[in-house]
Order: C-alpha cells, then sequence, then structure tokens
C-alpha cells in the first residue's frame, strides 16, 4: 500500500508540475515554465512526461543547448525500457540540436541493449598493431566504432576504417568524414554496415587518405546511417 501511495504522490506532483508550466506556457512566461519543470526533475528525475515537455519547450524557444540535453536524458529512460525507436529519435535530435554533441555512448548503449547475447571480445593481451602508419588506432572494447566515427567525422578526414577481431574484419570507406561504403565479410555497402556495427571487440585502425571513393551508401549523415542501421537491424529481430 505505501508503494502505491508513493507512486501517487509522484503522479500528482508531475501532474501539478505540467500544469503550471502549460499556464505559464499560455501567458508566455516561457522562463517560469522552464523553471517550474526543473524544480519538479530535482524530485523526479526519471519523469520522461517532464522531460519531453521541457524537450518541447525548449525546443519552441531555440534552447537548442537545454533541449539536447534532455534529449539525452530521455534517450537513456527509453533504453531502458527498450523502446529503441524512440531513443534513437531522441539521439538524433540531440545531436540536430548540437552537432558538437558526441552521442556515440548513447549509440553504444542501444546496440548493447539490444543484443545482450553479444558478448565484447577482448583483444589479446599480446595484440599489436602493424608497423606501418595510420591516424588513429585503439581498442575497440574501450573505445567504440561509434567514437572513431564521431573522431573522423569531426576532422573531415578521407579514407579507411579497419576493423578486426577474432571472428570478423570490416572496412569503413569515408570522403571528407562522410561514410561512403562498408565492406565486411563477403559484403558491400548497407549490407555489410550493418554487419560491422555489431562488432564489440577487437581493434580499429584508421588510415588517412588523399583518395575519394565511389559512393555505395547513400545517407544524409553519418549519425543517420548508424540510428537508420540499428533501427533496421531492430525490426529484422522482431520478425
Amino acid at each position: 500500500m505505501a508503494i502505491k501511495d508513493s507512486e501517487a504522490e509522484h503522479i500528482s506532483e508531475v501532474e501539478a508540475a505540467l500544469l503550471d508550466a502549460e499556464l505559464f506556457v499560455k501567458y508566455r512566461s516561457f522562463e517560469r515554465a522552464v523553471k517550474t519543470i526543473k524544480t519538479a526533475l530535482e524530485h523526479h528525475p526519471r519523469s520522461i512526461q517532464l522531460r519531453e515537455r521541457l524537450r518541447e519547450i525548449c525546443a519552441s524557444q531555440k534552447q537548442a543547448e537545454e533541449a539536447a540535453r534532455q534529449c539525452l536524458a530521455l534517450a537513456s529512460l527509453y533504453i531502458e525500457r527498450e523502446d529503441f525507436d524512440t531513443a534513437h529519435d531522441r539521439l538524433l535530435e540531440a545531436k540536430q540540436f548540437d552537432s558538437r554533441i558526441n552521442i556515440a555512448a548513447g549509440l553504444d548503449a542501444i546496440r548493447r541493449a539490444r543484443r545482450p547475447d553479444l558478448k565484447t571480445i577482448p583483444s589479446s593481451v599480446e595484440a599489436h598493431f602493424e608497423e606501418r602508419s595510420f591516424t588513429l588506432a585503439g581498442d575497440m572494447s574501450v573505445i567504440s566504432v561509434f567514437d572513431a566515427i564521431q573522431v573522423i567525422e569531426n576532422a573531415r578526414l578521407s579514407g579507411i576504417l579497419s576493423m578486426k577481431n577474432e571472428t570478423r574484419s570490416a572496412k569503413i570507406y569515408f570522403n571528407f568524414g562522410t561514410i561512403v561504403d562498408a565492406q565486411a565479410d563477403k559484403e558491400n555497402g548497407e549490407k555489410a554496415f550493418q554487419l560491422l556495427v555489431e562488432i564489440t571487440g577487437g581493434t580499429f585502425e584508421f588510415h588517412k587518405t588523399e583518395d575519394q571513393y565511389p559512393v555505395k551508401i547513400q545517407a544524409s549523415s553519418n549519425t543517420n546511417l548508424i540510428l537508420d542501421t540499428l533501427r533496421q537491424l531492430d525490426e529484422a529481430k522482431l520478425q
């Protein structure tokens, strides 16, 4: 009974805050509306209703940084609920509100939550990179492929990102930071990209080149490509 009373109190406080906020919005007192919801969030930080309304108000008032912050928080809450489609949408919105945001951690969280059966394959203690020049390299059990893509995109680099673990090797091709092709196993293009986003361990290295590669993957942005790919994998899992 105590739990039900607590839940009822929580709902009542959230609804009261939302009603107050709507009243302030009606009279165009947006700052007070934002303050009201933020105060309520101090007591109910996991309320999706509060965060969604705060996101909407901040977006309407061009408060991009706060709107992006709420999108990231909401993505985490939706991942916990296994509502991956909405989590995808909020991550994409966060990136749209503030292009400086690195959403790699959120993307990796979605991938791991969606496929808990995928075990991280640790790289060998003796593993080392070939003795040749590369621009970026790392261990994918520490740095995800999404982090690497973000770095390459921000630096607008052209080249090849190679990934390898005990079971699979793959490559992503970039023109000025934009993904244009991929190879994994015997697949190319988007099908290959679907395979390589499942790689959770091993090593990666990026080789910068002056070459421009044929465009075999068409996407408005790397973020859209990644989110669409994860969404397609979600849908395939449910079939």
